[in-house]
């Protein structure tokens, strides 16, 4: 997050003179105070929240051990929108781990899992809504992709549709530590990756023709973007279409990349070369210019695991427009995050919690949940008042 502007002054020592001398010569902004509303209790291991754009306000929430269960506003219904857990390995940082809807399941009734097989290794599967809207098909499974896990760790995990309508798939880089396998700088795998498929072209996807290495017979076609450890949770600014991912990082330093929606991919993040800004494997000299580097990084003192969130985009929460919230799994911090108009970002920590944060969620009108994995409890997001000061704390930018 900071970069140390004074050689030999520790860490925290410079984050204090950066704050003081900030304060002082950049100016004061308004940030606002947030808090948080349970409006779920009781859940196990729930890591996933979305809504299915039919204009139904219901949210389903991926649990780790194979259901997508619904809130329909009011309450949970009693039976799960889909069971998989026959289907589903959870060892570590295996289950089920995301759903996503398709852009026109209003009409077609697709939707999309992705968990890790009795095997260990991920599947990305199609299924259909019955007959009952609030309870799938259980029969109705299509595989679209299979890849092999070599270890039981950096799964990956999301699903999302992007504005463009195609299907993002974020992949880890196969587990284990470090990328032993080097993985994420191997254009010949799909492990360490960001994927881009269209599901709606021929079967079981086509490639988009914009794909960035289409035509590369040294890339796989379904690449969008590569040098990522574990993207465990990015989302898509639904007002700009901007890409953000919350990259969990390997000993020191966690990531948050980003994406301008103008960008035509191909992007190189910087793993295992990088770890954040720093030098990773090798030890120097590891960016010959051609990375990505992250628009927000923190150490290890600040948390060990980083939760990638969303932009809020939402209504009720005025102050919080245009802010990127992501959070700590381990310390249960939630960030707020804001471009200064010059390049860069100014972080402020919203809220200390003792949550253990396994996801974020955003409902149809924009509003944001976040998941507390130890508590099993699902919370919005809720503004308080206005009284804390954005900060730019020599962040990474332009």
């Amino acid at each position: 997050m900071l970069k140390r502007p004074w050689p030999g002054i520790s860490s925290s020592k410079s984050l204090a003179i950066c704050i003081i001398f900030l304060l002082t010569s950049a100016g004061v902004w308004a940030a606002p105070i947030i808090g948080v509303k349970p409006i779920v209790t009781g859940l196990a291991n729930p890591v996933a929240i979305t809504h299915a754009g039919d204009g139904s306000g219901r949210l389903f929430i991926t649990r780790k051990g194979g259901k997508v269960i619904v809130y329909d506003g009011t309450k949970v219904l009693p039976e799960p929108f889909v069971d998989l857990s026959s289907l589903v390995s959870t060892v570590g940082e295996q289950g089920l781990l995301s759903v996503a809807f398709h852009p026109s399941y209003e009409n077609n009734g697709f939707f999309f899992v992705n968990y890790t097989d009795t095997n260990g290794d991920t599947v990305i599967a199609r299924y259909s809504v019955s007959s009952d809207l609030n309870v799938a098909d259980q029969n109705s499974a299509f595989v679209i992709l299979n890849i092999t896990q070599p270890f039981r760790n950096h799964n990956g995990g999301q699903l999302q549709f992007g504005p463009d309508g195609y299907l993002y798939i974020g992949m880890g880089d196969g587990g284990s530590a470090g990328d032993t396998q080097n993985n994420a700088q191997n254009p010949g795998k799909l492990l360490g990756k960001l994927l881009r498929v269209d599901v709606d072209g021929e079967v079981p996807y086509a490639i988009p023709t914009s794909n960035p290495f289409v035509g590369n017979p040294e890339v796989l076609d379904e690449i969008w973007a590569l040098g990522l450890r574990n993207p465990w949770r990015f989302s898509f600014d639904r007002q700009t279409g901007d890409l953000f991912i919350g990259d969990v990082g390997q000993r020191t330093w966690e990531e948050v990349n980003f994406q301008s929606a103008n960008s035509p991919g191909g992007e190189n993040y910087g793993w295992r070369l990088m770890e954040g800004t720093h030098c990773f494997n090798p030890a120097t000299e590891c960016n010959d210019g051609t990375l990505t580097l992250p628009i927000i990084e923190y150490d290890h003192s600040l948390g060990c695991s980083i939760t990638g969130g969303y932009r809020y985009r939402g209504s009720r929460n005025r102050d919080l427009y245009g802010v990127y919230l992501y959070a700590d799994y381990c310390t249960g911090r939630i960030w707020g995050a804001k471009e200064d108009g010059n390049g860069g970002w100014m972080i402020t920590e919203l809220l200390d919690t003792d949550f253990r944060i396994t996801t974020f969620g955003e409902d149809e009108s924009g509003e944001i949940y976040v998941a507390d994995s130890r508590s099993g409890i699902i919370y919005q997001i809720v503004q308080k008042s206005k009284t804390m000061p954005w900060i730019p704390l020599l962040l990474l930018g332009d």
